[in-house]
C-alpha cells in the first residue's frame, strides 16, 4: 500500500514537470534557511520517497528517479525506499551530475527550488552538468508543493522572548556589534537567514521546528543599528513588538523578497552556507553587489557569556538525573526481555519531562540495541524497532532542551551500556575502554591558543588505531545554547575531507562535543559522550595562552564495560574523580532507589 501512495506521488510529480516543460527536478531535505532540522511543511524528500533519514536527496526525471544517501543511511533507505521506484544511489561515490548524464538525453532541462539549496550548490551543478548538454533551470514554484495535496503550512506558533537575563547581552549590543562588522568591512547591510543566527541576535527563540526552538523570519541587518525582521503576522506579539524595540522593524515574512529589492546599490553581505540561491538572485536582479562572507553572528553566537555557561551547567545537571534515573531503570527492566527501542526511548522522554524545565528533546533519540547500535545515526520506528536483547550492548543518544527564569542550555549525552544477564566479550571491553581512553585525552587535552578543532581530533582516535580499528564520524560538533544541538563553526574531527568546520580556531566560551566511537557492522556499537566547554588555562611559566576544557555532563560511564589492565593510573584517577563529581552533583537531585544506584555506579573503579 505504501509503495503505491509513493508511487502515485511520483507519478504526480512527473505530470507536474511536464506541465512546465521540466526534464526533471532535485529534491532535498531543506528549507528556505538551510536548517539541519526542518518543519513538516518542508519535508518534501520524506512524502515523496518514504524516507526518515536527516540527510540526503532525490534527483526525479521523467523516465527514471534515485535517492542519494551517505553510509549513514544506507541500510535505513534500503527498508523506508522502494528499489522499484528509486535507484540507491551512495554519496560520495555516486555523483548527482554524473547521473543526471547517465539518465538524460542532450538539451534537457533538470529544474530545483531556488530557495532550497545555496548559490554555491547551483552553480557548482551547473557547472558540472553543462558537458552533457544539460540545463539547470531554476523553478519560479516547487513543483512537490503543487501536487502535495495535504502538505502541511509552516507553523503559526508565536515567537517568544528569550531574557536578556537569559541570554547574558541584550540584542541592541549584538546588533550593534553586526552594525560595527559591516562598518569595518565596508557593507551596507548584511542578510542573516539562518533561524538559530536570528534567535541569538534578536533574543528570541520559537516552536516552528521540532526539537531547536527558533521562529521562522529572516532578518536584514543594517550598517546604522537597526534591522528589519521578517516574520508572518500571527507569529509577532505585543511582547515580541515591545521587546525589540524601535531600532528593529517587524515586517511581514511575504515581503521579504521586496525588502531584498530595497537593497539596490548597496553592498550586501550573504554567508554562502545558509543564503539559499533565490536571495542571491534577488539581490543581483535589484542592482545589489552580493558580497559571500560568513554570518557575523556565528562566531560570537558560538563563544557563550557566563550567563550561558552557567545556564548550560543548570541544564547538564537537570538532564544528568533524569538520564541517571533511565539509567537504573533499563538495568532492572531490559534484562527481563521486555524492553524494546522505542519503549526505552520513550521511558527516557518521561524521565526529562519530570523536569518542569524541559521545554522539548534536542533531537530524536538514537535508542539502538545491538546491531542497530553499529549505525551511529540509527533512527528507531515502527519498523526498524526490536527488542533489546538480554546480553547485549544498548547504545542511547540523546538530549534536552532546558530554559527556566534562572537559566538555559541545550544537551546532548551519549552511554552505551551492557544489558544483563552474562557478561560482556573481551571484544567488546577491548574496544569500549580505548574509547574511554580516547575520550579521557580530549577532556583532558591542553593546548595553546590558535589551536583548531581538527588538530586535537587524534587524540580520542589514538588508542582505537593502535589496534587497528577507527571510527567514521566526527569526534566533536559545536552545541547551542538553548538552540541547535549541532552549531558551527567549531568542529574536532579529522582535518582531510573537507569537512567544515576542522579548521576553526577554538576560543573561551564555545561548547563541543566529546563522542569517540567504535561500530562492528551488524553485531554492536559503543560511543561515549559529554560535552565540554573550551576554557582558559593558567599554567605556571607558560608562554603564551592555553587553553583546556571543564566537562558539563555528569551521568555514570558504565563500568562493566570497562578493561582496566588497559587503562594507566591517570586514567583510573580521570574516572573516580569524574564519578565523583556525577555524585556530588546529581546527589541531591536524587533520592531512595535512584541515589543508591548513583552511589554504587560511581564508587571508585
Amino acid at each position: 500500500m505504501l509503495m503505491q501512495t509513493h508511487e502515485a506521488r511520483l507519478a504526480a510529480l512527473r505530470e507536474e514537470l511536464k506541465r512546465h516543460q521540466y526534464d526533471g527536478f532535485i529534491v532535498p531535505i531543506s528549507d528556505e534557511h538551510m536548517s539541519e532540522y526542518v518543519g513538516d511543511y518542508a519535508q518534501r524528500l520524506g512524502w515523496l520517497t518514504g524516507f526518515g533519514g536527516s540527510a540526503g536527496f532525490a534527483a526525479v526525471t521523467l523516465t527514471h528517479a534515485a535517492i542519494f544517501v551517505d553510509g549513514r543511511y544506507t541500510v535505513q533507505v534500503r527498508e523506508q525506499v522502494s528499489a522499484a521506484l528509486f535507484e540507491y544511489c551512495s554519496i560520495p561515490a555516486d555523483s548527482l551530475a554524473g547521473w543526471l548524464a547517465k539518465v538524460s538525453e542532450n538539451g534537457a532541462r533538470i529544474a530545483y527550488d531556488p530557495w532550497l539549496h545555496t548559490a554555491g550548490w547551483a552553480a557548482a551543478l551547473e557547472r558540472a552538468l553543462a558537458p552533457a548538454g544539460i540545463a539547470l533551470v531554476a523553478a519560479a514554484r516547487n513543483p512537490i508543493d503543487a501536487v502535495w495535496a495535504d502538505q502541511p503550512a509552516p507553523s503559526p506558533a508565536p515567537a517568544l522572548v528569550h531574557e536578556d537575563a537569559l541570554a547574558g547581552q541584550s540584542s541592541a549590543d549584538k546588533r550593534a556589534g553586526v552594525a560595527d562588522w559591516l562598518e569595518r568591512q565596508g557593507h551596507d547591510a548584511v542578510v542573516i537567514p539562518a533561524l538559530d543566527s536570528i534567535a541569538w541576535l534578536l533574543n528570541i527563540r520559537g516552536n516552528d521546528v521540532s526539537h531547536t526552538p527558533v521562529a521562522l523570519s529572516y532578518v536584514i541587518a543594517h550598517k546604522d543599528g537597526h534591522a528589519d525582521l521578517f516574520i508572518a503576522p500571527e507569529k509577532v506579539t505585543p511582547e515580541l513588538v515591545q521587546h525589540l524595540g524601535n531600532a528593529v522593524r517587524v515586517r511581514d515574512r511575504s515581503a521579504f523578497v521586496a525588502g531584498l529589492g530595497e537593497l539596490a546599490g548597496k553592498r550586501v553581505a550573504v554567508d554562502p552556507d545558509f543564503g539559499v540561491a533565490a536571495i542571491a538572485q534577488t539581490l543581483q536582479a535589484a542592482g545589489a553587489t552580493v558580497v559571500a562572507a560568513q554570518d557575523p553572528t556565528i562566531l560570537a553566537k558560538a563563544m557563550k557569556n557566563p550567563v550561558e555557561q552557567a545556564g548550560q551547567r543548570d541544564a547538564q545537571v537537570r538532564d544528568g538525573a533524569a538520564v541517571s534515573k533511565f539509567l537504573r531503570w533499563l538495568a532492572i527492566e531490559a534484562p527481563k526481555g521486555t524492553v524494546d527501542e522505542l519503549s526505552a526511548a520513550a521511558r527516557l522522554a518521561a524521565f526529562r519531562r519530570e523536569d518542569a524545565g524541559l521545554r522539548d528533546l534536542s533531537f530524536d533519540t538514537i535508542s539502538a540495541a545491538a546491531g542497530h547500535a553499529a549505525l551511529p545515526h540509527y533512527k528507531v520506528d515502527e519498523d526498524s524497532n526490536i527488542p533489546i536483547p538480554p546480553g547485549s550492548i544498548y547504545l542511547v543518544d540523546s538530549g534536552g532542551q532546558y530554559a527556566t527564569a534562572t537559566g538555559s542550555g541545550t544537551t546532548d549525552i551519549t552511554r552505551t551500556v551492557w544489558i544483563g544477564p552474562g557478561a560482556p566479550s573481551a571484544e567488546m571491553k577491548d574496544r569500549f575502554t580505548r574509547v574511554l581512553k580516547g575520550h579521557i585525552q580530549i577532556d583532558r587535552a591542553v593546548f595553546p591558543q590558535g589551536t583548531a578543532g581538527g588538530q586535537l581530533d587524534v587524540l580520542a582516535r589514538q588508542y582505537l588505531w593502535e589496534a587497528g580499528v577507527d571510527y567514521a564520524h566526527g569526534t566533536g560538533h559545536g552545541v547551542g545554547s538553548f538552540l541547535g544541538v549541532h552549531e558551527g563553526p567549531q568542529r574536532i574531527a579529522k582535518p582531510s575531507g573537507g569537512q567544515a568546520g576542522t579548521g576553526q580556531e577554538l576560543f573561551a566560551g564555545m561548547i563541543l562535543s566529546n563522542e569517540p566511537g567504535y561500530y562492528k557492522q551488524g553485531a554492536f556499537g559503543i560511543r561515549i559522550e559529554n560535552l565540554v566547554l573550551v576554557e582558559e588555562r593558567e599554567i605556571a611559566g607558560a608562554e603564551g595562552r592555553w587553553l583546556g576544557f571543564e566537562t558539563l555532563t555528569f551521568v555514570p560511564i558504565d563500568r562493566t564495560l570497562i578493561e582496566k589492565s588497559l587503562l594507566t593510573a591517570d586514567e583510573i584517577a580521570w574516572l573516580d574523580a569524574y564519578h565523583a563529581k556525577v555524585r556530588t552533583l546529581l546527589g541531591p537531585l536524587l533520592a531512595g532507589d535512584d541515589l543508591a544506584w548513583l552511589e554504587r555506579e560511581t564508587q571508585p573503579l
